[in-house]
């Protein structure tokens, strides 16, 4: 009955320390697995990102 106990207390910890880790990394982790399913994805091309367009697409407004 010991170990029984012994185990779900572990069991417990384990979860509530990945709880915590969870908490406290939210914004890191969820930038990081964001990277990694968007390097996963098989449709996603990195070409596509254009980081020269131009910010005003309605050249209207100028002028």
């Amino acid at each position: 009955m010991g170990a029984l106990t012994t185990a779900l207390i572990a069991i417990a910890g384990i979860g509530l320390g990945w709880i915590t880790i969870e908490m406290a990394c939210k914004p890191c982790l969820e930038r990081g697995r964001e990277a990694v399913d968007r390097n996963l994805n098989p449709d996603y091309d990195p070409d596509d990102d254009d980081i020269r367009a131009p910010l005003n697409t309605n050249p209207s407004v100028w002028l």
